[in-house]
């Protein structure tokens, strides 16, 4: 795999015995650290190149989401999306949960010959694989690594089915390769949009490509035959859930094709995501301050009675633009509080058949950390 242009601004650690000025990101203790790398093209952002060992991740038994295992090429995310529910996972490498998770980014280099030995065990049973779980596969950082193909294609050889949940448009460069995993293994797709203002959108969502990019993508991807479900999440209290905001973000996915459609409130997880998001509202909307601390109080979810309206209105836009049946998998217990929040849209967990291509609605794949 080849790096060269990025060996001048590699970070290199300073000589034994030679004093640090500061603290280095290159000097964090990362298992299989090669080096740390920044690069006029990302400014602002370190890339922390490391070695894996393993890059399939087995999920938690009693998960009850629809797949085993999951693949994150990249820990951190510069989509720096300010609400991401990832965000507390970056606390584990000794990073913080706010600037570090946008500017530090993991990247397992070696993911993709990694994988190819890992899926060539007798003992691996060719279960789904979830790729986007964590953070996007397909942030900016994608174009320089060049992962997701070597991965796409190690799955699809090996028999082993796949989906990917993502906001980067950086996808519609592998879609000839998804359309001939296709061929070979059943793949599910999603899209991550849950607002078509522009301005918003590069506030809140800074690093992402713009809402108008993403619906092109659905396009493109339901053009190629391929399945897209769309995670319309989250819907911001005050910011995204007006009728108007609602009507213009449901008929823009109808428009674009989309196979199924979830939709759901904000979801604040404290210990990194909370913090962060209201750090964010109190600096650029200061009078939803208190509105927020009141809906949420001091927990994760926004009051039931706020979500039960919600989801009415999402019911009444669905219904409007022809999604009312495109939900799949729920992963919700009898005793969760979330509603819609906990389902997934038809198109995004692998269909056994070529039902997902033309919009049958299939389970689909949930987040996970």
């Amino acid at each position: 795999m080849e790096f060269m242009r990025w060996d001048a601004q590699a970070l290199m650690p300073p000589p034994p015995g030679t004093a640090a000025e500061g603290p280095s990101p290159a000097l964090l203790p990362l298992v299989g650290l090669v080096r740390s790398v920044t690069t006029p093209e990302f400014a602002g952002i370190t890339f922390h190149e490391v070695t894996a060992k393993s890059v399939l991740n087995k999920v938690p038994a009693g998960s009850r989401m629809p797949f085993e295992w999951t693949i994150n090429p990249y820990r951190g995310c510069s989509h720096a999306c300010v609400y991401c529910f990832a965000r507390k996972t970056h606390t584990y490498l000794d990073f913080d949960a706010g600037r570090d998770f946008d500017s530090q980014v993991v990247v397992k280099v070696n993911a993709a010959e990694v994988l190819r030995k890992e899926l060539a065990r007798p003992s691996w049973g060719r279960h789904q694989v979830a790729l986007g779980t964590n953070t996007d596969p397909y942030q900016r950082a994608e174009g320089r690594y060049r992962l997701m193909p070597g991965i796409i294609a190690a799955l699809a050889d090996s028999g082993t089915p796949l989906s990917i949940l993502t906001k980067g448009t950086l996808l519609a460069r592998d879609i000839p390769l998804l359309k001939s995993a296709a061929a070979q293994v059943p793949v599910g797709l999603g899209i991550s949009l849950a607002m078509t203002n522009e301005a918003l959108s590069e506030a809140i969502e800074p690093g992402t490509p713009g809402p108008r990019a993403r619906l092109k993508l659905v396009s493109r991807l339901r053009e190629a035959g391929l399945p897209c479900g769309v995670m319309a999440m989250p819907i911001l209290p005050w910011l995204t859930d007006s009728d108007e905001a609602l009507d213009s973000l449901f008929a823009s996915l109808a428009s674009a094709g989309a196979t199924g459609v979830t939709a759901g409130a904000l979801y604040l997880k404290p210990g990194g995501t909370r913090e962060w998001f209201m750090k964010w509202i109190a600096a650029h909307h200061p009078q939803l301050a208190r509105r927020y601390q009141r809906l949420y109080g001091s927990g994760s979810y926004a009051s039931k009675e706020y979500r039960a309206w919600l989801a009415g209105r999402v019911s009444y836009f669905k219904a409007r633009y022809g999604f009312s049946h495109s939900s799949g998998f729920s992963h919700r217990d009898l005793d969760d509080p979330r509603g819609e929040e906990a389902e997934y849209p038809a198109g995004i967990i692998p269909a056994t058949s070529s039902a997902a291509a033309a919009g049958t609605p299939a389970p689909a794949q949930a987040t996970l950390f």
